[in-house]
């Protein structure tokens, strides 16, 4: 991903949803102009989510997600609608895709009613409108005709129209000024990427740009010598979080502290419930069972964050058996019942609304959760100290 990319987790999430052979791929070719999804007479074609990051006129930077149809059959018709509904906890715009010959069916009004429920704008659009007379429409639905292209543009122009609106949210910018240095500590080991860097520190990188101060990098073990090396003090320290132990000791108390993955859980998440979550950990008992969730997926080498090192951590502060499970990418367990604890990554991976879901689901079980930079903070005994840049005092 180049600087000036639009990370798919920064891009607004347009969901396709609907009965097999409603015309879902054939929506998704005709709003983009391109042969993006596979259009087929046989149902059920689609039959896993599929996701493509592209720019839509007039909207800008999108993902569109193509689900499986509603009234898929069988045991893995059942799978498969599951994987349709699951992709509403990402959706920030849901098209609900009819088909003329059928109306509005029973599975669409069951969609409708949980879109509705989960707030989520959305357009109903009655698909293949060449095959209906004037008298049959109505100012209900907006009428499409892939075949004769009725109504695409407006579909688009509308599809804009239900964009999310507010403010800008922003990484790291609102916490400095103009000029200021900012020291980005950046451990290269067997987990960092060849020849590039992780997506936060890049999105990091470019905020502090924007904002017309300067990004300087090093290694945790050149922290030291960089800091010495200024002739004025930085503004900010920021640290990945698994440096957060070497990085506290070696920076004076006086440079404000934090880290990548906080930064991320203000950017991305509900801080203030995640910084909760850590009252759980004085609590936790032998066997406990805690899920370690990650947003991405990646290979799992030697030293890995989540599967190795903060286990150990864990264990070692607690002094307990504990045991750990672990999912990545879209898998997020539907039953939390088991677990004591969730830790989640920072969620660069995912879109704000879908790493919010994780967070609400699991309060709404009465599961604590808490992300890797704040866990690891708490663990080393400087949390208060992370999250003071971000004006949190605890």
């Amino acid at each position: 991903m180049g600087l000036n990319d639009t990370p798919k987790g920064e891009r607004i999430y347009i969901g396709i949803f609907g009965r097999r052979n409603a015309g879902k791929s054939s929506i998704i070719n005709a709003i983009t102009n391109q042969n993006l999804a596979i259009v087929s007479d046989v149902k059920g074609t689609t039959t896993d989510p599929v996701s493509k990051a592209m720019e839509l006129f007039p909207l800008g930077p999108v993902v569109i997600i193509d689900t499986p149809g509603l009234d898929d059959v069988g045991s893995l018709g059942e799978k498969r609608i599951e994987k349709a509904y699951q992709v509403l906890n990402k959706t920030d715009i849901a098209l609900l895709i009819l088909d003329a010959e059928y109306g509005l069916t029973d599975v669409d009004k069951e969609l409708l009613k949980l879109i509705k429920e989960k707030n989520i704008p959305y357009i109903i659009l009655m698909n293949k409108s060449d095959i209906l007379s004037d008298d049959k429409k109505n100012n209900e639905f907006i009428y499409v005709s892939t075949k004769t292209g009725e109504n695409i543009k407006e579909l688009k122009e509308l599809i804009a129209k239900k964009a999310p609106k507010g403010n800008e949210k922003v990484i790291v910018s609102d916490l400095i000024n103009k000029g200021d240095k900012v020291i980005l500590v950046i451990p290269i080991d067997k987990a960092a990427p060849k020849g590039r860097l992780i997506l936060p520190q890049q999105q990091t990188i470019r905020d502090i740009l924007d904002k017309g101060a300067v990004s300087i990098m090093c290694k945790e073990d050149e922290l030291k010598n960089t800091i010495n090396s200024l002739k004025e003090k930085p503004s900010l320290v920021i640290t990945d979080s698994q440096a957060f132990k070497s990085v506290d000791k070696d920076t004076p108390k006086d440079i404000p502290l934090t880290s990548f993955s906080i930064l991320f859980a203000r950017f991305k998440g509900e801080i203030d419930v995640l910084i909760d979550g850590v009252r759980k950990i004085k609590d936790l008992d032998n066997s406990d069972t805690i899920l370690i969730s990650e947003g991405c997926t990646h290979h799992r080498q030697c030293g890995d964050i989540g599967s190795e090192k903060i286990p150990k951590w864990l264990k070692d502060f607690t002094g307990k058996d504990l045991k750990f499970e672990f999912s990545s990418g879209t898998e997020f367990p539907r039953d939390l019942s088991k677990y004591a604890l969730v830790v989640h990554c920072g969620g660069c991976m995912l879109n704000e609304k879908e790493m919010k879901h994780r967070i609400k689901y699991a309060v709404d079980n009465g599961v604590n959760i808490v992300n890797y930079g704040i866990l690891i903070a708490y663990l080393n005994g400087i949390l208060g100290r992370a999250v003071e840049p971000l004006g949190i005092k605890l």
